[in-house]
This record gives C-alpha cells, structure tokens and sequence, in this order.
C-alpha cells in the first residue's frame, strides 16, 4: 500500500526539491536535453523548431502528475506530439563530481534533470 510522504519528511523534502528543479525554480540545477529527443522532435526545422520544442517539453515536464511509483517526483513520463518522452532527476554534490550524500539539503545538492526518449535511458 502506498503512502503519501509526511510533510516534513525526509521524502517529503526531496519532493519538494525536486518539483523547484522541474519548475526552473531552482537557480543551481541543470537541465539536459538529449540530441535525439529533440531531432525526434524537431526533425530538419532549425533553430526555432528547436526552441519550440524545448518549449514544449518543458512544459509538458512542469505539468506532469505522478503517481506511488514516485514519492521523490524524481521521475516520470510525458507525451509531446505524439512522442513519449521520460525525464529523470540525478543528485550529484556542488562540484557534478560525485553522488549527493544528502539529496534533500539543497545547499549540499546539485540536481541534474534530464530529459529523453525511452531508447535513451
């Protein structure tokens, strides 16, 4: 049976954290696009197809609901177009070098949202 995390949980926390990260509230995060999510989506049309895609997806991320699979919200899935498109969010420490020992102190945590296709992951 699934339980909603207690607010103020260590959980709960993370959740938190990680729905600033997808929201681009959260000025110390980093977003990855791979390059074959967006060709899948942009095709030949250039740069302003490309931004409008990335456009797209970041909304489509900023929108996604999640179910008990995902008490962090640290993963998750979403349509753009008719393309299926999952999105993952890592914990590295300040420096990208090494895994965060602590995902739910912000100050000691870089979040590294990345978005891609299926065949990506």
């Amino acid at each position: 049976m699934h339980k909603t995390p207690q607010a103020g949980s260590r959980t709960e926390r993370i959740a938190i954290l990680n729905d600033r990260c997808r929201q681009g509230l959260d000025r110390g995060s980093r977003t990855v696009i791979t390059r074959n999510c967006l060709a899948r989506l942009t095709g030949d049309g250039g740069l302003v197809a490309e931004l409008l895609a990335q456009a797209a997806i970041m909304a489509a991320v900023r929108g996604a609901s999640f179910d008990r699979d995902s008490p962090e919200r640290d993963m998750g899935a979403v349509t753009v177009g008719e393309v299926r498109i999952l999105f993952k969010i890592d914990y590295y420490d300040e420096n990208l070098e090494f895994g965060s020992e602590n995902p739910a102190d912000a100050a000691k945590t870089t979040r590294v949202l990345t978005i891609m296709l299926p065949e990506d992951y």
